[in-house]
């Protein structure tokens, strides 16, 4: 009923008669499609009914204009960044927005929610958009494609383009180990093996829906993020030991479930996408990458603020990895964009 209220509420405002069909020079891809979480959310959560948004300061601090968009950033998240390493358009717009235009449902949009989850329980807990939410508004979005471009290009569209997931470090942090509503029912093993399955079948339903080039974000080194330092770290706020073995155990079932369904649909290309060791590095060692500070974020003491807690930001954010307790700066994702996601990206063209 939510989506559907909102989906009422905020309307697509697509003029057919402006549509323009040509497809963006010199890429072979097309448009990206974004579905998930906080990571890559450019602003659905707007116009939804949740506490989980950031539509006002300082979040946006370095964006364009210094307008705080609902990204979880102080400026540009890897959505963004994507796009404009792939030379299609500077910003990946969140469907949500009312202002999108047919060029933009063209060379993508993005149906991400911050908050959400691969566990279904995860979005509910906090009022955001479910991946199952997610999947209906890309029916509903190619629905709109066939009416501006016709059935032949949006399959095009689809076959060509980028679908991006990024997905599960709420489920682990958050539902997982900040409530007993699953850790009383499942082992650490048996969780991670339902969050497998569900990032499966959401990739098994993108395909039957007509994506073929599909990459699916892994998990990060949960237990060095600094609400989770500052949570379980103790005096020292040390890197939790235990989350980063469960983002491991996770990220490596879901490689190999990667695998499975490549061999399962050799039409498709599925690329995991390992968002795991460089992050460790850059954590462990931000000189090495022109930062100094990595074990807290620039908003507020940097310790567990997040969201509407951050009231007042540090002096240089350029000199801090993360940008809040949970999400890491424009920096700190350009360079991760720029190093990890350049190489899968060319295994996604190809």
């Amino acid at each position: 009923m939510q989506f559907l209220l909102f989906k009422l509420l905020f309307p697509v405002l697509v003029c057919i008669a402006e549509a323009v069909t040509t497809m963006p020079q010199n890429s072979t891809i097309p448009a990206v499609i974004m579905f998930g979480d906080s990571v890559v959310d450019t602003g659905n959560n707007n116009y939804i009914e949740t506490v989980v948004k950031v539509n006002y300061p300082p979040y946006g601090k370095d964006f364009i204009g210094g307008r705080p968009t609902g990204r979880f950033c102080d400026g540009k998240v890897p959505s963004d960044l994507i796009v404009e390493e792939l030379g299609i358009k500077d910003l990946l717009p969140a469907y949500f927005d009312p202002t999108l235009h047919a060029q933009d449902l063209l060379t993508g949009v993005n149906f991400a929610s911050g908050g959400a989850g691969y566990d279904p329980l995860t979005s509910h807990l906090v009022s955001v958009l479910s991946l199952s939410d997610q999947l209906r508004m890309f029916k509903d979005y190619t629905t709109k494609l066939e009416l501006i471009a016709g059935h032949e290009k949006t399959m095009t569209i689809l076959q060509e383009g980028l679908f991006v997931v990024v997905a599960g470090s709420n489920d682990i942090t958050n539902t997982y180990f900040g409530t007993p509503l699953r850790k009383s029912h499942y082992d650490v093993s048996s969780y991670t093996d339902l969050l497998v399955a569900y990032a499966s079948n959401f990739v098994q339903e993108l395909y039957k829906l007509g994506a073929r080039r599909i990459g699916v974000f892994g998990l990060p080194p949960l237990g060095c993020l600094p609400s989770q330092r500052t949570l379980k770290g103790g005096a020292e706020r040390k890197c939790i030991d235990i989350y980063n073995q469960v983002a491991e155990l996770f990220n490596n079932k879901l490689s190999a479930e990667v695998d499975s369904i490549n061999a399962r649909y050799p039409e498709a290309r599925v690329v995991y996408i390992d968002i795991y060791n460089l992050p460790l590095d850059l954590i462990r060692s931000p000189q090495k990458y022109g930062f100094k500070i990595s074990d807290k974020g620039c908003c507020g003491t940097g310790t567990i603020e997040v969201a509407f807690l951050c009231k007042y930001t540090c002096s240089d954010v350029s000199d801090y990895v993360f940008w809040d307790s949970f999400h890491l700066t424009e920096k700190a994702y350009r360079l991760l964009v720029h190093q990890i996601l350049k190489k899968s990206i060319r295994e996604l063209r190809l």
